[in-house]
């Protein structure tokens, strides 16, 4: 879940004293990095994945299912080998934001070997046998993305009540303060969002309306003496832990230089809504069914510390800037040269970073990229790491940048480190097995090479990547929608701003992913054309085919 520090957390009246050095220390560790790596070439494709897991209590004489709010506790035996062996241990342990959640990844990174792919599901495998060997019997490592009851009565074990009340860092009528990691970071960074915002937080899912669905869908909640914000024929949700609560995988590319990276970054993009609704998952909140299937726009809500300035909702007075997206949400800009056609998307971006980071030699797009992130405050701060050196450190700047959750992260080396410049793909929900979720790892890194190798070209305007997020959430998207995707993927970009109309369509799902015949070629022909000019040895190619049939 991004920077994890150790030591006091300040509360967020104590943050706004701070607000301004953090963010201006953190450009100038951005400067740093930026002149100390800029020409650092010739880095090796390096890449792993990252699976959050649900920790589950069945009781199966009363028919119950509850989240196990102790799974936080087995943490440090899981990490023991990575402690006792850094270089060489097959995994890797890390909390999670909810106490009944444990993320994993292989300890190792993969490398640039195609037969490295056939052993992700195995490593997934070894990742859940070893959290499932330390648990009593009935109760069992999930990937789920969306827990069905969480927010129901009584759906953790042990049962927790919500509190309403300041003790509580959410003021939940449905998330447990128990629910949430015991680590200091999660509470104090729940409780930072909601008094940043100033109110609590409010998410409405639509509901589905089946047969016995009263219409109108209307919840009598009470928040105290305050009436919630819920709204006819929505699920209301009120707490961070909706959303970060949920699971997905993520998989994270070393590039060769910063140049591979930022054109990864762009190309993955438009990618992006594509696998969200071949991945959706998660179509159950509160114990009712919604009519989205996705959990993107419940994370979104989740942590929206945007006030009411900032949401257009009040006249500009105290804050900066009016910033249409919570801090959690689609990429708004490409990063390459090539892509800057297709920036139809107003950037909203803090102009005296982004003069600062000019005039410090940072090219002009990628200033924006970082000025843009930096219209964010930090919302958790360390006491221990307010001092910092601007060189040697870079903890401010990883404050605000991994608290920009977006559906793709462009990520430098960290200091005093070979990790080279890298991307990170978001967007994607968990699915139940270790094939399943090594098939869409699979697809996404082959897809990497295939860009690479052939030089395709997925650019569009970004405001069509976004209308696309919104589809891929529909319910049954995957068979149903219609989405924009770029027709010629071998020619160049467009030079003309706006760019033509024609060099885009609306596809369904099945045409993007397997093409159409005497048109578009589609995503996964293109791999198995790219695979049938390699030599793979016989079990390699049948895994690969394998998971591209998932894919299919």
């Amino acid at each position: 879940m991004g920077l994890l520090s150790n030591g006091t957390p300040l509360t967020w009246d104590e943050i706004k004293e701070y607000v301004a050095s953090i963010k201006s220390q953190g450009i100038r560790q951005f400067i740093a990095i930026y002149h100390r790596l800029l020409k650092r070439q010739n880095d090796m494709l390096k890449w792993g994945d990252e699976i959050e897991y649900m920790v589950v209590k069945f009781d199966h004489k009363n028919n119950t299912a509850r989240l196990y709010c102790e799974a936080d506790q087995y943490l440090d035996v899981l990490q023991e080998l990575e402690r006792e062996n850094p270089s060489a241990n097959p995994t890797a342990w890390r909390p999670e934001y909810a106490s009944y959640m444990l993320e994993a990844t292989p300890g190792q990174p993969y490398l640039n070997e195609l037969t490295q792919i056939n052993t992700v599901e195995a490593n997934m495998k070894r990742r859940r046998r070893e959290i499932t060997e330390l648990l009593h019997e009935d109760i069992i490592p999930m990937t789920l993305t969306a827990f069905p009851r969480l927010g129901c009565p009584d759906f953790t074990h042990p049962v927790y009540k919500p509190d309403i009340t300041e003790n509580s860092s959410s003021r939940s009528l449905f998330f447990p303060e128990k629910a949430i990691n015991s680590h200091p970071r999660f509470k104090y960074l729940t409780r930072n969002i909601r008094l940043r915002r100033g109110s609590k937080i409010a998410i409405n899912v639509p509901v589905f309306h089946d047969v016995n669905t009263p219409k109108p869908f209307v919840e009598h909640l009470q928040y105290g003496e305050e009436a919630v914000d819920g709204k006819e024929d929505h699920i209301y949700l009120d707490a961070m832990g909706h959303g970060m609560g949920c699971s997905c995988l993520q998989v994270t590319f070393q590039a060769c230089s910063i140049d591979e990276a930022r054109l990864l970054y762009d190309q993955l993009c438009p990618i992006c809504p594509i696998v969200l609704a071949l991945s959706a998952a998660s179509p159950i909140y509160r114990g009712f069914l919604a009519d989205v299937d996705c959990r993107w726009n419940i994370i979104v809500g989740s942590v929206d510390d945007r006030t009411k300035e900032e949401r257009g909702l009040e006249p500009l007075k105290n804050n900066k800037h009016r910033i249409p997206k919570s801090r959690y949400d689609s990429v708004d800009y490409y990063l390459c040269p090539e892509g800057q056609a297709y920036n139809d998307i107003e950037l909203v971006y803090d102009k005296e970073f982004c003069e600062q980071l000019e005039k410090a030699g940072v090219d002009s797009i990628l200033a924006h990229h970082v000025a843009h992130l930096f219209i964010r405050e930090p919302v958790s701060v360390f006491k221990e790491l307010l001092e910092q050196d601007d060189v040697k450190d870079s903890d401010h700047f990883e404050n605000i940048q991994s608290t920009n959750w977006q559906t793709m992260r462009f990520k430098p080396p960290p200091p005093n480190s070979d990790i080279g410049w890298r991307v990170e793909f978001r967007p994607c929900e968990v699915q139940l097995t270790e094939f399943e979720n090594a098939a869409f790892a699979a697809f996404i890194v082959l897809l990497t090479r295939v860009i690479l190798t052939y030089g395709l070209n997925f650019y569009m305007p970004m405001s069509k990547v976004d209308e696309n997020m919104q589809t891929a959430q529909k319910r049954d998207a995957v068979r149903n929608g219609m989405f924009y995707f770029r027709k010629d993927l071998g020619k160049a970009p467009s030079t003309s701003s706006p760019p033509d109309e024609s060099e885009y369509e609306l596809m369904s799902i099945n045409t993007i992913i397997n093409g159409k015949a005497d048109g578009f070629p589609g995503l996964v022909p293109l791999i198995n054309d790219y695979l049938a000019n390699l030599s793979i040895d016989f079990n390699t190619r049948c895994s690969l085919y394998r998971y591209l049939s998932l894919i299919q």
